[in-house]
């Protein structure tokens, strides 16, 4: 037995690798007949190696449930790659790139002078119920005038196969780590296949993290001291938190491994004495960073360290207030913020949303919620969320409920079909749904990772994708079938 594309029905779907039932994409065709060639043996042996290796290298994520506590789980991944065309790429490269670019000018605007809320093109009242905007960062300015420099932007392709922009991730965006650790698994387990497709290469990104790091130093002209603060082994990611450090040479601290001495600069404690510190690649929360300047309860952070950040003396990254932005309310408004900042339409458009605050789209929503999907403003890892299709009667009128108490915290969105990708149930493969995150580096320059962490929704007929909730993942291949 093998694989039989004629058996795959992708239904009404629009499939990253199948056009219909025995057809296989141009960019795809190699890889689907080499995974026809492979006997059901061959296939389990594959499933086999890509878990051993998965299990050697370590790769964990942690989950979190009321009746076991804290639990690490190895990580869920699909052998069979998503692949995308390289042209299609480099159009998704420069929305992604226009997209932070007005995000980045937007957030710097509403911490100095408003002008796009004097305008009259973003809300007042958005700005002052929103419980991520900082006073603390009112009339600073970091440096480059980037605040976010390491976002993930959530990309799914609806069953047209248009590309949209689901949500903006500008605080600490996490999964680069599994991106990379997905290539590596899947070198060893098909490395024949590498040899057959031009596939652009990922393993570069630590690299460029670093360097973009080093931009934010105070201290130009000698090797910075980089630091990786993580609020520690329960975090469930810190997993990349420790990649991440050992993959750039950088030191892996938690908050009282620092202190901020009388003159606002920051050290670290070492065997050998305090040691300089000018950059912080920080894992931890706004609320939690600083317990003078936000949380005073907060044992995770570093007191002063917004004086420190102020001062010019450190460098932060993502800076403090970043998540100002990453707001689904304010998601519904980036078409907006592009045009306003850029003069350009966006490249990449936003999934249709309804803002609740808004009492006339607010009674659209409310009139059809079995038929939208429901996000508050500042939830993630698709908690807190109503699905409206496959909630019941009980779950419409509670967050009918929800909504009317606090319109400005909820947003609505039609449910879009999620486009597929073959996945392999035994030996066989269905479709699956997913999605992508690429990640986007802002420096003196900026950069897109090429491809990104594709999440897979592993559960038949649903669209989550998150690895809490039951979701997988795949190595993402941008294939250059010109250089073929």
């Amino acid at each position: 037995m093998s694989i039989r594309w004629n058996n795959y029905d992708v239904a009404n779907f629009h499939d990253e690798l199948v056009e219909k039932c025995d057809s296989p994409r141009q960019y795809a065709q190699d890889l689907c007949v080499y995974l026809q060639g492979l006997s059901d043996n061959e296939i389990n042996e594959f499933k086999a190696a890509a878990d051993s290796a998965i299990h050697v290298m370590g790769i964990t994520f942690r989950v979190y449930n009321d009746e076991e506590g804290s639990i690490d789980r190895a990580w869920p991944f699909d052998i069979v790659p998503r692949l995308i065309d390289k042209k299609e790429w480099q159009q998704i490269e420069v929305g992604l790139k226009q997209r932070v670019k007005a995000l980045n000018m937007f957030i710097d605007d509403l911490y100095n002078d408003q002008k796009i809320i004097e305008d009259g093109v973003f809300p007042a009242d958005l700005l002052t119920k929103s419980k991520n905007f900082l006073p603390q960062c009112k009339g600073f300015s970091p440096p480059l005038g980037v605040w976010a420099h390491i976002c993930g932007s959530d990309l799914v392709r609806d069953n047209q196969g248009t590309v949209y922009v689901l949500e903006d991730n500008l605080r600490v965006p996490s999964g680069v780590s599994y991106m990379l650790e997905n290539r590596l698994v899947m070198k060893r387990v098909f490395p024949e296949m590498f040899e057959k497709y031009n596939i652009l290469p990922v393993d570069d990104y630590p690299s460029e993290l670093y360097d973009m790091l080093a931009q934010l130093s105070p201290r130009k002209g000698i090797e910075p001291e980089i630091v990786v603060l993580t609020p520690g082994i329960y975090n469930s990611a810190y997993f990349e938190h420790a990649y991440l450090a050992q993959q750039m040479g950088a030191e892996l601290v938690q908050g009282d491994d620092l202190f901020v001495d009388e003159n606002d600069v920051c050290f670290m404690r070492t065997i050998d004495g305090p040691a300089r510190v000018d950059v912080i690649y920080r894992r931890i929360d706004d609320d939690f960073l600083d317990p003078e300047a936000f949380n005073p309860e907060s044992t995770l952070g570093v007191p002063g360290l917004m004086r420190a950040w102020k001062a010019g003396n450190i460098g932060l990254a993502n800076a403090p207030g970043s998540g100002v932005a990453d707001d689904k309310v304010v998601y519904a408004y980036v078409p907006e913020i592009i045009k306003y900042y850029l003069g350009e339409e966006a490249i990449l458009p936003n999934v249709p949303t309804y803002k609740c605050q808004d009492e006339e789209e607010r009674n659209y929503v409310l009139e059809n919620i079995d038929q939208m999907v429901v996000k508050p403003a500042n939830e993630s890892g698709g908690y807190g969320m109503l699905i409206g299709p496959h909630a019941n009667k009980h779950d419409h009128d509670e967050f009918r409920d929800l909504i009317k108490a606090d319109p400005r915290n909820y947003v609505a969105q039609p449910m879009l079909i999620l486009s597929t990708a073959p996945t392999l149930v035994d030996t066989e493969v269905e479709p699956r749904h997913l999605d992508l995150r690429p990640f986007i580096l802002s420096g003196e320059t900026v950069s897109v990772t090429t491809g990104g962490l594709t999440r897979v929704a592993l559960r038949k007929g649903s669209t989550v994708v998150n690895s809490s909730q039951g979701g997988g993942s795949k190595d993402t291949w941008i294939v250059d079938m010109e250089a073929q």
